[in-house]
């Protein structure tokens, strides 16, 4: 006799959000016998549903000093499979602990967003967010708001890129299942497969009912509008830049502080001219791990973060001439060399400058494919863009002043007065890759350095360099 296989989830989760048949979705599984949906368990203002802040055994102060409480008594209590459905704005300590128990079947209802935010906001204006007699619909009309739409729609966009990514950390999948679906009972029925219960449905739970069944266009006042303001939004995402830099980490033993200043360098930049006026604002800390780093911060107040952007074509010259020129890297000069073909001087000699604008202007060719993880070599921090260093000191600290290297004096008196102490002169920068830039620079390098740094120019406002 062949034995039965054990079940493969424990509990459940129901991923989503108002308005998107979450109502009607968990009737269908309470229909299926051996499953338990507990309601909205986690929203912040009730447990389970409207109004109810005591659940099985569990008051609401109860669950929110500890949400792990409720989970533990509704698996205890429930006979089967029990689960409860999940919104992105309710309790966010839920979150981690079922997308980290494989045990807890995840399943994913989504809806066309802009058929939910209408339904919202009729919801909202007749307060009937429930509909089980026909005869008690209230009907009214709702008005789009586009900018209240788009920051509804980023909030849904957000929390399902959260989603996808958990479960793919963690080797998962979910049942995904749309609200038009909801109504066939063959694919309930996969849903009952997929959780692994032997019931099935003969048809949709019938108590519920569709509150807003008309076109879309009766149902919005304003339709004009909203189908003018719908027609701006990047549907496809066509303008986001693709990203395949990797993730660079916090370099928190390259930070220095005097005073109440920390600094976060960024490679490739003034680095030296601003460790100079450093140290002439107080003794200079360095040598930080994450401990002696939040010690520091503990004991120095008032406190400033800052990091200094340099423009990036500049950026990628100095390095050029201090990294490759010099061959302090290499392996990476070895391979612009033989893979990439640049004519590189021998360490210590000189080009000319025609020579050294072209060389320069093939290693901003090899910078592009090398930032996008195309390249096959490491990404050294004097090449990664400057949005992925900040987004790296931000996984430990985001700074407070992000100056510009050609307002830097103005920045650093402006942090001066932050922290209460007088600024010190900036001393005079004396780097010969600007001076040698401004002769060799013209709109081909331009180019090619915004080909190599689109995030950074993009994001942090750059225009054509100046010497």
């Amino acid at each position: 006799m062949s034995q039965q296989s054990p079940r493969p989830f424990t509990s459940f989760v129901l991923f989503a959000e108002m308005r998107t048949g979450s109502n009607f979705l968990e009737a269908n599984l309470n229909a299926l016998p051996g499953v338990t949906c507990h309601g909205e368990a986690f929203n912040p203002h009730f447990i389970g549903k409207l109004n109810q802040t005591d659940y099985l055994g569990v008051s609401l102060p109860e669950r929110t000093a500890d949400p792990a409480r409720l989970m533990a008594r509704m698996r205890e209590t429930t006979q089967g499979l029990s689960g409860f459905r999940y919104f992105h704005d309710h309790d966010p300590r839920v979150l981690p602990l079922v997308l980290e128990d494989r045990a807890c079947a995840k399943i994913v209802l989504t809806r066309n967003p802009v058929e939910s935010y209408v339904s919202w906001k009729i919801a909202q204006a007749t307060n009937q967010w429930k509909l089980t007699n026909a005869t008690k619909l209230r009907t009214a009309q709702a008005r789009f708001d586009i900018a209240d739409f788009e920051t509804h729609l980023e909030a849904l966009q957000q929390f399902q890129i959260t989603l996808l990514n958990g479960l793919q950390t963690s080797g998962q999948t979910a049942f995904y299942i749309d609200y038009e679906d909801i109504n066939d009972t063959a694919v309930l029925n996969g849903l009952a497969r997929f959780l692994g219960v032997e019931g099935r449905l003969e048809a949709p739970d019938g108590t519920l009912k569709k509150q807003n069944p008309e076109a879309i266009e009766e149902k919005v006042e304003n339709f004009p509008a909203m189908e003018a303001a719908l027609a701006r939004l990047d549907r496809f995402n066509l303008s986001r830049t693709p990203n395949f830099e990797p993730r660079r980490a916090p370099a928190i033993p390259s930070f220095a502080a005097a005073r109440g200043a920390l600094y976060m360098p960024v490679r490739g930049g003034p680095v030296a001219q601003v460790e100079d006026w450093l140290a002439a604002l107080g003794p200079v800390s360095r040598d930080f791990n994450q401990k002696l780093l939040r010690q520091w911060l503990r004991r120095e107040t008032p406190h400033r973060a800052f990091t200094v952007l340099r423009h990036p074509l500049a950026r990628a010259h100095a390095g050029f001439c201090d990294m490759i020129l010099t061959a302090k890297l290499p392996v990476i000069r070895e391979a612009l060399i033989k893979a990439w073909k640049i004519a590189l001087p021998k360490p210590g000699e000189t080009l000319d400058p025609e020579a050294h604008r072209a060389a320069f202007l093939q290693f901003l060719g090899f910078l592009k494919q090398n930032v996008s993880g195309q390249s096959g070599l490491r990404v050294d921090p004097h090449f990664a863009s400057q949005t992925a260093v900040l987004q790296g000191f931000a996984q430990f600290q985001t700074p407070d002043f992000v100056l510009r290297e050609d307002r830097l004096a103005a920045g650093l008196r402006h942090l001066c007065d932050e922290i209460g102490t007088e600024a010190p002169p900036l001393p005079a920068s004396d780097e010969p890759s600007l001076a040698l830039l401004a002769t060799i620079h013209g709109p081909d390098l331009e180019a090619a350095a915004r080909d190599a740094y689109p995030r950074d120019y993009a994001g942090f406002g750059f225009g054509d360099w100046k010497a």
